[in-house]
Formats: C-alpha cells, sequence, structure tokens
C-alpha cells in the first residue's frame, strides 16, 4: 500500500501502482471528469502516470495555471497531428506553450496559407473527437533516433542527437498512431482537449532560432478552457487592434519611423512631442515635491567604466560600442578603426555616471539620502524582431532615479517610493497595481550574504508599506533584488512599467563612499528606481490606454475653435486668442466647410472641446461648446469658459482639492 497526502490535510491509502486518476476517483466521480494532470510531490505529472511511491498529490483542472497550460500544450500537439494528416510532407519541429497559446514549427516547401486554418481547425476537432488516450513511453536514445528517421522526422533527431545527452532517458507520446518527442505531462486523451482554440497567424522563423538556418513555417494558435474565455480573448485581440498605438500615431499625427535613422528610433511630431512635454512637466514637479535633484549624464562613456560596473562583461552585446579615434586619409575617409582605438559605449542604462556625479565631493551621513534623477536618453542593442513601434525601441528615455542612502534608510525610502509610485498611477487613471519581488539570479555580482541582506531589506519595505507581493526566483538584476510594478489597461493588460531595485554592488565596485557619524568610512546602499520606465513605452501605454482620446491635460490640443462662417472669423480668432491667454492649446479651423464636416473631423482627431461659433455667438460673445463622445452642447459665455476649461486643463498635481 502507499499513502497519499491530500491538501485539506487528510492521508489515504492505495493499492502500489496507483495513479492520481485512481486519487481523484476516489474522491469524487466529478473531480476524476474534471482533473487534467497532477502535482506529485511538486512536480506536475500526467494523470494516468502511477504513483512511485508515498507521495503528496494535488490535483491539476483546467481552472489552475498549469491546466490552462496543459490545454494549449496538447492544443500544440493536436495541431501537430492535424497538420501532418492533412500534409504528410510536412516535418514537426518544436510547438511549445506561450502567453495566451501556442506555436508549431513545420518544415515544408509549399508555404501554408491563413486559408488552410479552416480545414486544419476541422482535422483538430476531430481528433479530439476520436479521443485518443495519450500515452507516455520512455526510449533510449538510439532507438528514439532511428525511430524518427524512419518516418522521415529528420528534425526530431537532430533534436534528440544535438540536445539529449547520452543515457538520458527520452519520453515520447503517442496520441492515436501519431506520436511525438516531448517532456510532457499531457492531457489523459485527446477528448480531454476542449475545442475552444483557434489557429491565429503565420510567420516565419530560423530552425533553432539561428538565421543562418532554414527557414521554417510558424503557426500561432491560441486555446482557452472554454468557449466563453475564447471569445472574450478574441474581443480583447479586436479592441487592442483598434487601439494599437502605431495606427493610431499615424492617424493623429503623433510620431514616426524612419529607416533614415537606426532601427527602433523615434521621430516625434509635433502633436506627439507635446504630449511627452506635458508628462515630463508633471513627472518634474512629483520629483522635486517629492525632494529629488535632477542632473544630465553623459551619453557616451568609456569601456573601463562598464568593465569596473559590470555591465561590460554581463551586457556588451546589447551596447553600441563606438571607437574614440580621428580618422586620417588624404583621398576619402579611412574609416579603419586601429587595434590601440580606445573603446566608448552609448550608455544602455545611468546608474555608474550617476555613482560619478555622488562621487564629487565629500558626502556626508548628513546628506544622505541623496536622490538624483535624470530623463536620461539610453541606447540598447535590441534584436529587430524584439522592436514595436514605441512599445521596444533601441533609442529610449528613462524617468531615472537613484537613491543613495545608509543601510537604516532602505525601508523608510522604499516606501516613499512605493506612494510616490501609486500617486503617480493614479493619477493617469492606473488603479490596479501587483507587485512582484524578483531574487537572485543565477548569474549574479556580490556573495549571498550581500544578497541576503538586499532581499530581505526590499521584503521589509514591502511589508511596511503594505503592498501584497509576488516572490520571482531567480529574475533579479545580477546587482540586487527588484520590486516590479505591474498595472493592468482598459482592457486587462498587464505592463511591467516600475522598478525598484537594491543594489550593494555598483557603490563597492564604483567606490563610492561617505562618512559615517564616527568618521569612518562608509558605501552607501544604492536604489536603482522609475516609475514610468521608458517615456516611450509608457505613452505608448497610454495611447492604447485612451484610445488616443487623452484626458483634456495631456491632449496635443485641448480646444479647436471652429467659426460656421466667414462673418465669424475674426471673433473666432479673438476667441482662441482668449483661451490661449487663459494656458489652453488651441488652434482655430476657418476653413469653407461645413461645420457638421469640422466637427466631425476635430472628433475623429479625438480633440477634447470644439468650439463652435457663429454670428449669433460673436454677438453675445458666447461658445457653442461640444465634448468629445458626446452629442450635445454647452453655451457658455467666453470669460467663464476661460476660467472653467483652464481648470479643467489642470494636470492632476496642480488641481486643488
Amino acid at each position: 500500500m502507499i499513502k497519499v497526502s491530500l491538501p485539506d490535510g487528510s492521508v489515504r491509502e492505495y493499492e502500489e501502482g496507483a495513479s492520481p486518476f485512481d486519487v481523484a476517483k476516489s474522491i469524487s466521480n466529478s473531480l476524476a471528469k474534471k482533473a487534467l494532470a497532477a502535482r506529485v510531490d511538486g512536480e506536475l505529472r500526467d494523470l494516468m502516470r502511477p504513483l512511485d511511491g508515498d507521495a503528496k498529490v494535488e490535483l491539476v483542472t483546467a481552472n489552475d495555471a498549469e491546466g490552462l497550460e496543459l490545454i494549449r500544450h496538447d492544443a500544440a500537439h493536436v495541431l501537430a497531428q492535424a497538420v501532418q494528416e492533412l500534409y504528410p510532407d510536412a516535418q514537426v519541429t518544436i510547438g511549445p506553450v506561450i502567453d495566451d497559446g501556442f506555436y508549431y514549427d513545420f518544415a515544408r516547401e509549399e508555404p501554408f496559407s491563413t486559408e488552410d486554418f479552416e480545414k486544419i481547425e476541422k482535422k483538430m476537432r476531430e481528433i479530439v473527437d476520436a479521443d485518443y488516450p495519450i500515452v507516455r513511453e520512455v526510449w533510449d536514445k538510439d532507438q528514439a533516433i532511428e525511430t524518427f528517421k524512419k518516418i522521415g522526422e529528420d528534425y526530431k533527431a537532430r533534436i534528440i542527437d544535438d540536445i539529449i545527452p547520452s543515457g538520458e532517458a527520452i519520453t515520447v507520446y503517442k496520441q492515436g498512431d501519431w506520436f511525438d518527442l516531448c517532456r510532457g505531462p499531457h492531457l489523459p486523451s485527446t477528448g480531454k482537449l476542449p475545442k475552444a482554440f483557434k489557429l491565429m497567424k503565420l510567420a516565419g522563423a530560423y530552425w533553432r532560432g539561428d538565421s543562418k538556418n532554414e527557414m521554417l513555417q510558424r503557426m500561432y494558435g491560441t486555446a482557452w478552457a472554454n468557449e466563453k474565455d475564447l471569445k472574450a480573448h478574441l474581443l480583447r485581440l479586436e479592441e487592442a487592434e483598434k487601439r494599437d498605438h502605431r495606427k493610431l500615431a499615424t492617424q493623429l499625427d503623433l510620431f514616426h519611423l524612419d529607416g533614415l535613422a537606426a532601427a527602433g528610433s523615434i521621430f516625434w511630431h509635433p502633436k506627439g512631442y507635446q504630449i511627452w512635454l506635458q508628462i515630463e512637466s508633471y513627472m518634474r514637479r512629483r520629483l522635486d515635491a517629492a525632494g529629488y535633484e535632477e542632473i544630465k549624464t553623459p551619453q557616451l562613456m568609456d569601456s573601463v567604466q562598464w568593465e569596473k560596473s559590470g555591465h561590460w562583461g554581463k551586457y556588451r552585446e546589447n551596447m553600441f560600442i563606438v571607437p574614440d579615434f580621428i580618422p586620417e586619409g588624404d583621398e576619402g575617409v579611412d574609416i579603419s578603426v586601429p587595434e590601440d582605438a580606445k573603446l566608448m559605449a552609448l550608455k544602455p542604462m545611468n546608474c555608474p555616471a550617476h555613482v560619478e556625479v555622488f562621487k564629487q565631493g565629500q558626502k556626508s551621513y548628513r546628506d544622505l539620502p541623496l536622490r538624483l534623477a535624470e530623463f536620461g536618453c539610453c541606447h540598447r542593442n535590441e534584436p529587430h524582431g524584439a522592436l514595436h513601434g514605441i512599445m521596444r525601441v533601441r533609442q529610449f528615455t528613462q524617468d531615472d532615479a537613484h537613491i543613495f542612502c545608509r543601510e537604516d534608510q532602505i525601508v523608510e525610502e522604499s516606501i516613499r517610493f512605493c506612494r510616490l509610485l501609486e500617486n503617480v498611477y493614479q493619477d493617469f487613471g492606473f488603479e490596479n497595481i501587483a507587485v512582484k519581488l524578483s531574487t537572485r539570479p543565477d548569474v549574479r555580482a556580490g556573495d549571498d550574504a550581500t544578497w541576503d541582506r538586499a532581499e530581505k531589506g526590499l521584503q521589509d519595505a514591502v511589508d511596511a508599506a503594505g503592498l501584497p507581493c509576488e516572490i520571482m526566483p531567480g529574475e533579479g538584476a545580477f546587482y540586487g533584488p527588484k520590486l516590479e510594478f505591474q498595472l493592468t489597461d482598459a482592457i486587462g493588460r498587464v505592463w511591467q512599467c516600475g522598478t525598484l531595485q537594491l543594489d550593494y554592488v555598483l557603490p563597492e565596485r564604483l567606490g563610492a563612499e561617505y562618512t559615517a557619524s564616527d568618521g569612518s568610512k562608509q558605501r552607501p546602499v544604492m536604489l536603482h528606481r522609475a516609475i514610468l520606465g521608458s517615456m516611450e513605452r509608457f505613452i505608448g501605454i497610454l495611447i492604447e490606454e485612451f484610445s488616443g482620446a487623452f484626458p483634456m491635460w495631456l491632449s496635443p490640443v485641448q480646444v479647436v475653435v471652429a467659426a460656421i462662417t466667414d462673418a465669424a472669423n475674426e471673433y473666432a480668432e479673438e476667441a482662441a486668442a482668449a483661451l490661449r491667454k487663459a494656458g489652453l492649446r488651441v488652434e482655430t479651423d476657418l476653413r469653407n466647410e461645413k461645420i457638421n464636416y469640422k466637427v466631425r473631423e476635430h472628433s475623429v482627431q479625438k480633440v477634447p472641446i470644439i468650439a463652435v461659433v457663429g454670428g449669433r455667438e460673436a454677438e453675445d460673445r458666447t461658445l457653442a461648446l461640444r465634448r468629445l463622445g458626446s452629442n450635445g452642447q454647452q453655451m457658455i459665455l467666453l470669460e467663464d469658459a476661460c476660467r472653467d476649461l483652464a481648470q479643467e486643463a489642470l494636470a492632476p498635481d496642480l488641481k486643488s482639492d
């Protein structure tokens, strides 16, 4: 007999060879039907796999995160089986689970088309209806290579030969006559896979991710626990498509990207840059009120500094390297770089430069905490395939700051930062904030004792701030643990923006010190922190959050004064001048067009207020205000409009309670 411990604390006995399915069935038939897999002593396993002995068993259903991941994993296998039944010339390679779905890479001479999706999905549903048992088998390496080669699956054979060490057990999962190399686990049968799946798109992908290798065809899909969740996901995608910041940027004339500049570099247009300036001004006021001092540091720094900081060894492949030499040559320019040329790098982050500012002059314990802020322009050599509008770029500006403090000030400074971050996010309309604590990675600087202190310091700060926090093992920066702050947008997407990182290592490496109260020299603790993250990405998030219809304080144009007739043009200009004097961003529309056309056009441009003026308004010195999204209009005296709209257009931190 074997003993099985259950999550409720009870212990049950079963015959040798019992499986988690037997455990589920002994509890209730309903649970046995719902169960998809099990955690056995913490390891996720197949539901039908016999237990090795006494164990703690937790059953997994579609309501669990692991259950949904299993569904997507099995959907990938069912996709591969369907493709190979329909197109026998297709070879399968890999098919992992990804956010919201899965993909499978196929090797096939003839290209797939999205028109094939309907036929493939139909075949997938047939495989589900067939309810093939999914059976786990263990093969030796030579047997696996020979078997896959025999059926023409050269890529699978290469995976086994290249990746799996000799002597290691190889698991293969069979469903019907089809089988695939896989670590598992899987559902008990294909019939357990909900039919809430859909193929989404095709893309090219290099074998093993190497551009020197052959190109494969990647087929993406999404899979959910039920049809309701699938429909909700598809609606979110549809809404996200409408909100795409790249499309809205073109429609609203905010920015563009151009091959004339390095990929991932942005040309900001007047309207887009106006949004930037409003955010930057707002953040400056917040930082000033919170006791930060703003600095500016160089773009190019000697590689020696990056070697000292540790970034050269850890991050060099993502840095833009610039040799420091003067080209020579009588005819034309000789651009060959001398071997002894000093190397410089465009900064990928601001922290080493901030340490250098801290080191200038003597610092006392009385000077701490010292909060240094910079809207620092950084460059990172991101892969071309990772670039995405202004959400992922190569040149970006961080709302960066570093707090140099004593160890006894860590908790207080961290709490102050958390409160500042909460207030900023609320001013932009984000109320739902999640906090993650990322702990030491495998590759890191500093000893374990230093990491113990750093992780405890951040945990104590989070606890003191009263913020619930999820631990993310191994996800910290190489020099210290970090808090990550995630916000949820209007359609339920999660964005990681703010960070707080506690660092004992960099001050040590770069020689930062202060004089303690006893006269001794001590190292400050360094808190790396950002709220928005990168200005570019945060603006992209805001564009999609508001669908381009920004709150009035951020809107590039806050009011358009539109004349009904030429006779009202003079008053329209006068009204616009008065509104500008009140501090509003105003344009006039004096074109010889019908007023309905003007209103419709400026509504498409997401202008918050359209002030319509004609002969009557000119005579009465009034404005007919039309608000974006409203069909009505408000008659108001020009003098009152200047006062009320100016108050309405203030940034949240400037409004009186």
